[in-house]
């Protein structure tokens, strides 16, 4: 039996890097899944890719920083399908700023999209297991930048530590719901996402991927499809009882001193 087997999953930033690659690890183990997105394209693109493989999938117009936006594709995904079994909270802005030039505008922006609207597509979410009496489960994709982060990450780090304690929170407020909540902490991850702030902030080349990896120990980026399969697990009953986890995913040890070569 498949992981997913007739379950319904909502993935929101679904339509590209670790959203479109749950959405396809989510298809493959026989889920039904909706996918948000700003953008029609990529997301109609997906959607037909994921039906083409047999699947059963829907993109549904979503900009998360809009609370009613959020809400709204809970319920669309409701009117498809008849319910949300998972939830995966993929959708993140990851602009810089540091602690003395993040503009309010830009505060506000992460806030919206990487805080904002986990909690309020949980909300909708949560509300329609409880609804019917059912469990269910929610994977949120959080960053090992929660712990500390650049600089550079001042924003980004600040609701990204918030998503985890949200996640903590939620799972005790629900766990004799019978409703899972974990988070996962990604590191650095080769996405299209990530591509677009190398070049628009580092100044990156072609080359950076490589460059990037010369400098891990596992000498590569992480690769969504990895992050997909694992989001997976945690939302199928293979997860077992686990709930209120947040872990980390990552090559790089938290709390660790030391780059690890030192003899």
């Amino acid at each position: 039996m498949k992981l997913l087997e007739d379950k319904v999953a909502l993935v929101s930033g679904g339509t590209q890097g670790v959203g479109a690659a749950v959405a396809r690890a989510a298809v493959r183990e026989g889920a039904a899944v909706a996918v948000t997105g700003r953008r029609p394209e990529p997301g109609e693109k997906l959607v037909a890719e994921l039906q083409a493989l047999g699947g059963d999938a829907i993109y549904v117009r979503t900009d998360v920083a809009d609370v009613a936006q959020a809400q709204a594709s809970v319920a669309a995904t409701i009117a498809r399908y008849g319910r949300v079994d998972c939830l995966v909270n993929a959708a993140a802005v990851t602009s810089r700023g540091s602690l003395v030039n993040t503009t309010p505008a830009v505060f506000d922006q992460h806030v919206a999209i990487n805080l904002r609207a986990p909690f309020f597509l949980m909300q909708a979410a949560v509300s329609d297991m409880l609804a019917r009496r059912s469990p269910g489960t929610v994977v949120n994709i959080i960053s090992t930048a929660e712990h500390c982060g650049q600089p550079y990450l001042a924003p980004y780090t600040a609701t990204k530590a918030g998503l985890a304690g949200l996640t903590r929170n939620a799972a005790h407020a629900h766990r004799w719901d019978r409703i899972r909540v974990n988070g996962l902490n990604i590191g650095w991850t080769d996405t299209e996402g990530e591509d677009a702030v190398q070049r628009a902030f580092h100044g990156a080349g072609d080359d950076w991927r490589e460059r990037a990896g010369e400098a891990l120990p596992m000498g590569r980026l992480g690769q969504v499809d990895e992050i997909a399969d694992f989001v997976v697990f945690l939302l199928s009953q293979r997860s077992g009882v686990v709930t209120g986890s947040v872990i980390d995913w990552d090559q790089n040890v938290m709390g660790a001193l030391g780059d690890g070569t030192e003899q």
